[in-house]
């Protein structure tokens, strides 16, 4: 049986689900599908390019249909929706993050954020940093989040998975900061 792209990128989250990232390989995929592993070098030239594919796929499903109009409030709504984005599947923040830092793909939040910040009246020249600091923050944060739910699913931990998250407290942190840089700028 001939799969198009779209097939390839949707049985490859199937596999990053159910067994993650260490076990998302041309091999296993390839098995997963039917096919010889080489038969996937078809839609993608090497597996740096199907990961950059299934980050997009990620945050492609985790978009929101509207934003709101002040630049604070769109900067937590695209770091909000990152978030989730990631945590809906198993290993997405490590696969995110990874694929943005390689500069694969997974661009799509950085630019929302940049464009958001050069809203606040922020430097120009701070844009790019601050727009990278919110990032990091939030891929850190979801990875934190995900280790720790499947050590403490897996029964790697001690004790059960952290209840709750204080993800919106930090970011309300990270925000305020850029909120006092943008105001001093400004005044």
């Amino acid at each position: 049986m001939r799969y198009r792209r779209a097939d390839v990128v949707e049985q490859a989250l199937g596999v990053l689900d159910a067994y993650g990232l260490a076990d998302l390989t041309m091999r296993r995929l390839g098995a997963e599908l039917g096919v010889q592993p080489s038969a996937l070098y078809h839609h993608f030239p090497n597996k740096q390019a199907l990961l950059a594919a299934v980050a997009d796929e990620i945050l492609a499903r985790g978009r929101r249909a509207d934003r709101p109009i002040a630049w604070d409030d769109r900067a937590a709504a695209v770091c909000a929706e990152l978030r989730d984005a990631m945590l809906a599947y198993r290993d997405g923040a490590e696969l995110v993050a990874t694929v943005h830092a390689f500069e694969l793909g997974a661009a799509a939040p950085y630019d929302e954020l940049a464009g958001a910040l050069a809203d606040a009246g922020l430097d120009p020249g701070l844009v790019p940093t601050a727009a990278r600091v919110l990032l990091h923050f939030t891929f850190g944060h979801v990875l934190d989040e995900q280790t720790n739910l499947q050590a403490g699913s897996a029964g790697a931990i001690d004790g059960a998975p952290r209840e709750g998250s204080d993800f919106a407290d930090g970011l309300t942190i990270v925000l305020d900061g850029i909120r006092l840089r943008a105001g001093a700028r400004s005044g």
